[in-house]
């Protein structure tokens, strides 16, 4: 098994940024995929063991020592590699369903948060300075033009695929073809991560609109009622949320996904930035490294990834849950238990990085605990 961070599926995928394919379009995803493996039986196994072997009663750390196992069986080794330093890339995107009134906030925000998110201005940034994560911007589909900032070098990443989706209850929201470069992305954005010394990712998300796409993807991928997974968004009332509801339900009606065709599902009703985080969740796998997944917007891409590779799922670790309802839906279909809840709501990547110390902590305790016998303490008496 590939060492945390190896990567051996280097393969270079430049396309074009107008959303049209190029000659190499896809290939980046299937060698992407085709590393993607288990955890590694022998290091879960390792792992638990050392648990029990800790100077704690078992189980006495809770959640914290699943993950600790989970971190070892991704890796490959017991205990795993510390889960530092890390990063989180915020995906953004806009969507043609606004022009359905799904929001309170104008379109234009999008770009306007994004700016802030350059002059670490944003809750993400302020709480990623708190635990010592990096924040990086990833332009997958901005309507409005996003300037350079000179004050910002580095940290905003160009990866368009088109100026914004299409509205997903007229036409499907971009094509297959834009689905891959979306997804490819992702994977790159996730791969020159790793190859900066990162060996922890985390998923960030802005896009006016997006927690409607992202209810339409999570009952696509359930087969939950939109109105069990369609919630206020950022701030609409009963009255809106009803409505988007109702939104989600045309665009489901007028596309019948098929949760069978992942790429198809997300090209027809998710966003750019869904696909994005979807290979950016892929990425991670294939290079056995930890994605924290922040909300609702996340958690709904992480089914695109999952309904691509299953396996994927052992580089998961859900930060938060979020009061968006189909989020707990979302976790709850892909067996994930949150580390985090606080009632947020924001997005960002805010939960995500509010759970990077305690996965940091879990890592650290299954490598730096005494034993029984190293400590001279007795264990318990069976």
């Amino acid at each position: 098994m590939p060492s945390p961070g190896t990567d051996p599926t280097r393969s270079p995928a430049v396309a074009p940024v107008d959303g049209t394919a190029g000659p190499d379009a896809g290939r980046l995803l299937e060698t992407t995929l085709a590393a993607i493996a288990p955890a590694d039986p022998g290091a879960l196994a390792a792992a638990r063991h050392r648990q029990t072997r800790l100077t704690k009663p078992p189980g006495s750390l809770g959640l914290l020592e699943d993950v600790s196992v989970r971190l070892a069986g991704l890796a490959g080794t017991c205990p795993p590699p510390l889960p530092e330093p890390a990063a989180v890339a915020v995906f953004a995107a806009d969507h043609g369903v606004h022009a359905q009134g799904v929001s309170v906030w104008p379109q234009e925000v999008t770009a306007q948060m994004v700016a802030n998110f350059l002059a670490s201005g944003a809750a993400v940034n302020v709480l990623a300075a708190q635990t010592g994560a990096r924040v990086v911007v990833v332009d997958v589909g901005v309507a409005t033009p996003v300037p350079d900032l000179d004050a910002a070098p580095g940290r905003l990443i160009r990866q368009r695929i088109r100026s914004g989706t299409a509205d997903m209850t007229r036409v499907p929201a971009m094509t297959h073809e834009e689905a891959v470069r979306a997804v490819e992305a992702g994977i790159e954005v996730a791969g020159a991560l790793v190859d900066d010394g990162c060996r922890c990712l985390l998923t960030g998300d802005m896009g006016i609109g997006n927690t409607t796409a992202s209810a339409a993807l999570i009952a696509a991928f359930t087969g939950a009622d939109p109105e069990r997974v369609t919630g206020h968004g950022a701030g609409t009332d009963e009255a809106g949320r009803r409505h988007k509801v109702a939104v989600v339900r045309r665009a489901l009606g007028l596309h019948r996904p098929d949760r069978r065709d992942p790429l198809g599902v997300v090209a027809a009703v998710g966003g750019l930035e869904h696909a994005a985080i979807a290979g950016f969740v892929l990425g991670a796998a294939a290079r056995r490294v930890p994605v924290i997944l922040d909300g609702v917007i996340a958690s709904s891409a992480a089914l695109v990834a999952l309904a691509l590779s299953p396996d994927a799922l052992a580089a998961c670790v859900a930060g938060h849950r979020s009061v968006e309802p189909g989020h707990t839906v979302a976790l709850d279909h892909m067996g994930l238990r949150p580390l985090v809840d606080l009632e947020l709501r924001l997005g960002e990547g805010t939960g995500a990085v509010l759970a990077l110390p305690l996965v940091q902590a879990a890592a650290r305790t299954l490598r730096d605990m005494a034993t029984f016998d190293t400590a001279g303490v007795t264990d318990q008496q069976i």
